[in-house]
């Protein structure tokens, strides 16, 4: 059996397949390859860094308990940080922007990105150019996470697989986000934080349901794949800490506001650096370089900004170990930490910023206990609460994954003793952060994601099942049927397209008159539909509603589709039939508004200065119970009243109500109600 006809067979089980299944599958694939993909460059950091610090610099890098454990020390030769640094970011950029400029940066960000905008575009070549580079920027003392690279080998399997299993546009996201989760799980050794990342970090205020089973799924066989090859531990060893002082709250209350100024502090920072190195008439393959040698004049003073910092971490989670080291140090490391992270990935250099945000949090959380400690009444007797709860403020806020960075640190420290005063923390430095994010492509919520672009313009459409839309082919080809006859009847019949359906009723793929006419004369000759069927255009399942079905064909610019069932063809489905059902359903749902009985109506009023709305968001404006905002007349335009829709002076609102809540609407629109249509 080859190749073609086992994904033949796989592409058609998987249509047929339950959701839990399905996913059970694909999660699992994606799993096994980013549990894999953050081992070898687990790996390949450690060789990387054993090479440029411990090597050329006689540096050995503080590590994490359950990485090595090793201490802080000096390096033997710091005049050879510089230019150390200096070289990785050299190599770094010359890799990058020679085989995949898309590459640069951090990682984390560009997979949100493929998940919203083109989950089956990731090119195969970004991950392995992403392992490398990122390796020899971190590995050479370039401030950077981990996290970041196995995101984006994750993130670019799902992809992977979406194209080669021809899933539909929702399944595709879907898998991008899962390989994003359980490339960031395995390398946290972080299994339930990574899988509840996957779903929680492509939004700012919104949560992508959907992906939780299959991030569950992926993120824990890539934990299994990953603590196999690496070991199990959690990174920074096992801590108990109780809480157990409501008192201590208001210590909570301080770390949650510090932690998002902190934060905002970040993020300005990071894209400041970003946008002024982009301004820069250097080469970008020179500017990583550049920005390393200044990182590496930074690590001769504070050695804690090269690498990946968690090994500082590691000292400041102990009363004994913080002592140790100067005030001055703990203090001004936060602020360092962000400055050299901005420099190594702001300047193009490969790495994530996810690991650096925690390490600037835990240093944080170390700092502020050392300044309270001699002083302060019931403060904790170690630092350990203040480090984990900074850690879990500063970037649950930052990156808009509260939950999921919670878990992870608690997963990441063994400790789950500080989650109550932690979301006290993480609710305040939300609040701090605002719509900030250090994710450039978070979105806001589903409303503005192309994924969910039709569910949420035009709700009824979630309603609507493709199959009741879905016609009968008016032709349908055999793979046994020459390719000449069938382009001679697509054309007779005026269509782009036909199903390949077997004599069993299976469906066998797709054909289209571009295709055909693109292949020689004497191939359309002698060549039989089955050879040249594809799964392009998109392939609808009877399951999908409306909304999904017509987001598959915007996203692979199709007019046309078929509706599969259990691998047998259910019919076809084409925009003009989608849009058709919509109209067909929205008209009977005016009808039904119309005949609610006695005091029910439709009312007309203008947004007015004196009403407060002109400026609100729909969602956020305090409608009367028994009214609902049905549409919006602006000009010549008619918009659906989505959530996140900022009303303006002049538009006309089309609302429907009920004679109790008349006198509230009317106070609340400031004008008065013009009848439209009187209920029964």
């Amino acid at each position: 059996m080859d190749l073609d006809t086992i994904l033949a067979r796989l592409r058609r089980g998987l249509r047929s397949a339950s959701y839990l299944r399905k996913w059970v599958i694909l999660g699992a694939m994606i799993g096994v390859i980013s549990g894999l993909g953050a081992a070898l460059f687990f790996a390949a950091l450690e060789a990387s860094t054993r090479l440029f610090l411990g090597l050329l610099a006689g540096f050995d890098p503080a590590t994490a308990a359950g990485e090595g454990g090793h201490g802080i020390t000096d390096p033997a030769r710091p005049w050879a940080l510089p230019l150390v640094v200096a070289a990785g970011g050299l190599i770094s950029g010359l890799i990058v922007f020679r085989l995949a400029p898309e590459a640069e940066g951090h990682g984390t960000d560009a997979a949100i990105a493929a998940f919203h905008h083109r989950p089956r575009g990731v090119r195969g070549r970004i991950p392995a150019v992403k392992l490398v580079s990122a390796a020899v920027t971190i590995g050479s003392g370039g401030s950077g996470g981990r996290e970041g690279p196995t995101a984006q080998i994750g993130a670019g399997f799902g992809s992977f697989l979406a194209r080669t299993l021809d899933l539909e546009a929702r399944d595709a996201r879907i898998a991008v986000s899962a390989g994003m989760a359980s490339g960031i799980g395995a390398i946290f050794r972080a299994p339930l934080g990574g899988a509840i990342l996957g779903a929680e970090i492509p939004y700012r205020d919104d949560i992508e349901a959907e992906a939780v089973v299959p991030s569950f799924v992926a993120s824990i066989v890539a934990f299994s794949v990953f603590g196999a090859l690496m070991g199990f531990g959690s990174i920074f060893g096992h801590f108990r800490s109780e809480f157990t002082d409501p008192r201590q709250l208001l210590y909570y209350v301080l770390i949650g506001l510090a932690a998002g100024l902190v934060g905002r502090l970040y993020i300005s920072s990071f894209y400041g650096f970003t946008s002024w190195f982009k301004g820069w008439r250097l080469p970008r393959a020179l500017r990583p370089a550049v920005a390393g040698f200044v990182v590496g004049c930074m690590g001769i003073l504070l050695p804690g900004v090269i690498g990946t910092g968690y090994g500082w971490i590691q000292a400041c989670l102990g009363r004994d170990s913080i002592m140790t080291i100067p005030l001055w140090v703990i203090i001004a490391l936060p602020f360092a930490k962000i400055l050299a992270t901005s420099l190594s990935i702001g300047s193009g250099g490969s790495g994530g910023i996810f690991g650096p945000g925690m390490v600037v949090g835990g240093l944080l959380g170390a700092a502020l206990w050392r300044l309270l400690m001699p002083w302060a009444p019931f403060m904790p007797s170690d630092p350990t609460p203040f480090v984990i709860v900074a850690m879990m403020a500063l970037f649950g806020s930052i990156a808009h994954s509260p939950i999921a960075v919670m878990l992870m640190v608690a997963e990441m420290t063994g400790d789950l003793g500080m989650l109550a005063p932690a979301m006290i923390a993480v609710g305040i430095a939300l609040l701090v952060v605002g719509d900030k994010s250090i994710y450039a492509s978070q979105l806001a919520t589903r409303a503005d994601s192309p994924a969910h672009r039709f569910q949420f313009a035009m709700p009824v459409m979630a309603t609507l099942p493709a199959a009741d839309a879905a016609r009968v082919p008016r032709v349908v080809a055999r793979p046994e049927d020459g390719a000449a006859e069938v382009l001679r009847r697509l054309k007779r019949a005026r269509l782009p397209g036909a199903p390949v359906v077997a004599q069993d009723g299976s469906f066998k793929g797709s054909i289209t008159v571009q295709k055909l006419e693109r292949a020689r004369p004497e191939a359309r000759a002698g060549d039989l539909v089955g050879g040249v069927a594809s799964g392009e255009p998109p392939i609808i399942s009877i399951e999908d509603s409306l909304d999904e079905a017509l987001g598959a064909l915007a996203d692979s610019n199709a007019s046309w589709g078929p509706v599969v069932s259990n691998g047998k063809l259910t019919g076809v489905l084409s925009v003009k039939d989608v849009m058709k059902s919509y109209r067909t359903a929205l008209a009977g749902s005016v009808q039904r508004i119309r005949g609610l009985g006695p005091g029910g109506a439709l009312v007309r009023a203008a947004v007015v200065p004196a009403s407060g709305l002109a400026g609100a968001t729909v969602a956020r404006i305090p409608w009367p119970r028994d009214a609902v905002l049905v549409a919006v007349h602006r000009g010549e335009q008619v918009i659906v009243p989505r959530g996140d829709l900022h009303l303006e002076i002049g538009d006309e609102l089309t609302i429907f109500t009920v004679s109790g809540a008349r006198e509230a609407l009317e106070k609340l629109v400031a004008a008065p109600l013009r009848s439209d249509v009187d209920g029964a």
